[in-house]
């Protein structure tokens, strides 16, 4: 009987103990805080190739270990891209599977995912990787340790083309009326010259290729169009009012959009007298330049201007003043007329960026006649 009430007793204790030991408080588990994976890259140099752009293999890959939270989670891990003076504000991210730990990428793939960083082509760029691991909306993020890459990227310059009533409808766009993606982010901008009248003023499409076998358009009848559908039914429509607009086309977010924009021209009695202005066309290839060719006489010279008026004009830079005595450099507040040397039909190039309307540009820039 003694032994028997013995065995009772320790029994009882046990399980007082346990009870003790686990206090019930409800059904919620604690994370510990968590512990980070630890990254990893194939390469810590990459200069990208591309005559590699078709090619599947991988051109780098990264791995990382599962982040420990102490017990068993539902993790989403994020590889995120930055360069290093964005401080990771906006870096590119990629979700990954779930229980994935590497993630390769081919030539074409990581240099698409460097050049929404608007890293520039063909130079040695710095920039940073990490993952990203959140377990819940309630709880922080932790992050992996950070790698430090040197890499070179290679131009995916795109284009789109716009016909419309301000062309006449050509078929198809014409080279000069068009979009240019610098980096192929999907992003394209340009400035168009809308000067359409009567019916159907300043409708215009937008064309993938040089044909007419698809466009991108819009299902709505706004006017400015605010909306971008690929072979919907509807022109687009430009601002009433006749002008040069930066158009931006975003086939991200498929939307787009018109802001009047700064133009220039060529005036003075080397063309066609200080009271006529010769339009410059603004080339959308990136290079920010703007062009016209057109007779010069060397009787007389000219100056380039901004917007019709007297407020911004470039000339040849006085002595002292900057600019002066470089090459092909024309200076905005301290200047002369630009000569001709030979009369005849020239071709003027004048670098200025796209600006919206009124903005003040740069005192000196370049240019060059031919």
């Amino acid at each position: 009987m003694k032994t028997v009430l013995t065995k009772f007793l320790t029994l009882g204790s046990v399980a007082l103990l346990m009870l003790s030991a686990c206090k019930k408080d409800g059904n919620l588990v604690t994370s510990n805080g968590g512990k980070a994976g630890a990254l990893s890259a194939s390469a810590t140099t990459l200069v990208l190739d591309k005559t590699r752009l078709t090619d599947t293999s991988m051109a780098i890959k990264f791995n990382f270990t599962a982040p420990n939270y102490g017990f068993s989670a539902a993790v989403t891990n994020t590889l995120q891209i930055d360069v290093p003076s964005d401080n990771w504000k906006n870096p590119t991210s990629v979700t990954l599977g779930t229980k994935v730990y590497a993630q390769g990428y081919s030539t074409s793939a990581f240099n698409a995912l460097l050049l929404k960083l608007n890293v520039t082509a063909g130079v040695a760029t710095p920039v940073q990787v990490r993952i990203q691991h959140i377990i819940s909306a309630s709880v922080a993020p932790i992050y992996s340790n950070t790698l430090s890459l040197t890499v070179t990227a290679f131009d995916l310059t795109s284009w789109l083309y716009i016909t419309g009533a301000f062309s006449g409808w050509v078929n198809p766009g014409p080279a000069e009326d068009s979009l240019v993606s610098v980096t192929g982010n999907g992003v394209y901008t340009g400035i168009i010259n809308f000067n359409a009248t009567g019916g159907g003023a300043n409708q215009f499409l937008v064309l993938p290729v040089k044909n007419w076998n698809n466009k991108y358009a819009t299902n709505d009848s706004s006017t400015p169009s605010s909306t971008v559908t690929y072979n919907a039914s509807n022109n687009f429509n430009a601002p009433v009012a006749n002008g040069q607009y930066i158009v931006t086309v975003n086939l991200n977010s498929n939307t787009i959009s018109f802001a009047l924009a700064d133009y220039y021209s060529v005036i003075g009695d080397a063309a066609q007298g200080w009271s006529t202005d010769v339009p410059m066309k603004y080339i959308n290839d990136g290079s920010g330049n703007w062009t016209v060719t057109t007779t010069l006489v060397s009787t007389g010279s000219f100056k380039v201007r901004q917007d019709d008026a007297w407020t911004f004009s470039w000339g040849i830079p006085n002595a002292g003043s900057a600019g002066a005595g470089v090459a092909n450099t024309l200076n905005d507040t301290s200047n002369g007329n630009i000569p001709v040397a030979v009369s005849g039909t020239h071709t003027v190039t004048f670098n200025a960026p796209l600006t919206t309307f009124g903005t003040t540009p740069l005192v000196t820039t370049t240019y060059t006649y031919q």
